[in-house]
C-alpha cells in the first residue's frame, strides 16, 4: 500500500498576532477573552475540546468532549464514570485539553490535575440536559461491548416508558470532572510557520509568562 502524500496541503496564517506584553497576566482572563471571541465569531461548537488521558503505565488516549463550564477552579466536562476516559483519569489524576479554533487560527493547550465535581454540581447540570440526553446517560454503559445498536434502542424505549411523566435522576455512574490547570499555552498562527506561542506556568501560586519558539 503506497503512502498517501499530503505534502502540498498548506495554509498561511495571517489573521492575528500574540505578544507576551499584550496578554492578560491571568491566563483564565486570557482564555475568557479568546473564548468570547470564538463565541462572537459563531464558530461551530467552540466549546469542543480534545481530552488527552493516559493509563497509570503511560498509554495515552484522546477523544473530543464538550466544555460545560469554567472558572478559576478549572474546566468542567461531564461523562460516564465507568468509561475508559474516566478510568484513566481516576488512575492517573492528570489530563490535557486542547481547543482548536481553525477559523481564528488559534489553539489553547491546558494541562493539569483532575478531580470529580461534587455530586450536587453533576446533578444540577444533568437536569439542564434534553430529555433524550438524560435517557441516553442511563441507556449506555460507556465503552462496554454491545451486540448491536438495537440493544441501545431497546434500552431507550424501555427507559422512555419507565420515566414517562417523571423526573429523570442522574445515574450514580455519571458526573463531572474538573481539570485544574498548571499550564496554559496560547498559540496564534503566523506567517512562514513562525507562530506565536505564549505559555503560562503556575509556580508557587504565581503564573509565569514565557514566549516559546514555534
Amino acid at each position: 500500500m503506497s503512502l498517501n502524500d499530503f505534502s502540498s496541503l498548506r495554509k498561511e496564517y495571517s489573521r492575528h498576532s500574540l505578544d507576551e506584553t499584550d496578554v492578560d497576566l491571568n491566563p483564565f482572563a486570557q482564555f475568557d477573552l479568546w473564548f468570547q471571541q470564538a463565541l462572537n465569531a459563531r464558530l461551530p461548537e467552540p466549546n469542543a475540546m480534545a481530552l488527552g488521558t493516559a493509563t497509570s503505565d503511560g498509554k495515552p488516549s484522546l477523544r473530543m468532549v464538550l466544555l460545560k463550564g469554567y472558572d478559576e477552579r478549572g474546566f468542567v466536562f461531564f461523562t460516564n464514570y465507568e468509561g475508559r476516559k474516566s478510568a484513566e483519569l481516576l488512575q492517573n489524576g492528570s489530563a490535557a485539553l486542547l481547543f482548536y479554533w481553525t477559523e481564528l487560527e488559534r489553539q489553547v493547550r491546558i494541562e493539569g490535575a483532575v478531580e470529580k465535581t461534587s455530586r450536587r454540581e453533576s446533578e444540577e447540570y444533568f437536569q439542564t440536559r434534553p430529555l433524550e440526553s438524560k435517557l441516553g446517560a442511563w441507556a449506555s454503559r460507556q465503552s462496554s461491548v454491545i451486540a448491536g445498536r438495537g440493544v441501545l434502542e431497546q434500552k431507550m424505549a424501555d427507559l422512555r416508558e419507565r420515566y414517562r411523566d417523571q423526573e429523570i435522576p442522574a445515574p450514580p455512574s455519571w458526573g463531572g470532572f474538573r481539570v485544574s490547570p498548571a499550564v496554559f499555552e496560547f498559540w496564534q498562527g503566523r506567517a512562514n510557520r513562525l507562530h506565536d506561542r505564549i505559555r503560562y506556568s503556575l509556580e508557587g501560586g504565581v503564573w509565569t509568562i514565557e514566549r516559546l519558539s514555534p
